[in-house]
């Protein structure tokens, strides 16, 4: 279990290109919620709306590549304007929970997403595939600011 006594807030990207965010993401690894427990084929999808709003749009398979699909549209809010790096996703309303974007590479190849409490993260690319160095360093910042990693699940992605 995290302390974030010890590691503190969890820091965000400095700036996020919105429209370049948008578009799908494959959901790599995680440290799942229990909605997302045996997804399999996961992507995460978001659009920008006429108000300024993330529609957000996540399916996956459960539990096998040939399992039902689940699909799920949380609407995610710009918190932090300046940045574009600090979201609250409504998942059902009223309810909005924090999501920062902490990490992004220059290219938007992948992104890292993080809530303050170190509960939950999500490793997402544009491709199904990552590389497995960018992977390991990107485990590696995350046990830096305090994941506990040995709970980060990879997701089986399999699209041939």
């Amino acid at each position: 279990m995290s302390d974030n006594k010890k590691f503190g807030e969890l820091e965000t990207v400095d700036y996020v290109d919105l429209k370049r965010f948008m578009g799908d993401w494959y959901v790599i690894a995680n440290i799942p919620t229990f909605i997302e427990k045996g997804a399999v084929n996961a992507i995460e999808s978001y659009r920008l709306d006429s108000k300024g709003r993330v529609q957000t749009t996540f399916t996956f398979r459960k539990d096998s590549l040939t399992g039902p699909q689940k699909k799920y549209n949380p609407t995610g809010f710009i918190y932090n304007k300046e940045t574009n790096s600090e979201w609250r996703m409504q998942f059902l309303w009223p309810f909005k929970s924090p999501f920062l974007i902490i990490d992004l590479d220059e290219k938007y190849n992948y992104t890292v997403i993080g809530v303050p409490n170190r509960k939950y993260v999500w490793i997402m690319a544009r491709d199904h595939v990552l590389d497995d160095k960018v992977y390991n360093k990107i485990i590696s910042k995350l046990e830096k600011v305090g994941y506990d990693i040995s709970q980060i699940q990879k997701i089986e992605q399999n699209w041939d």
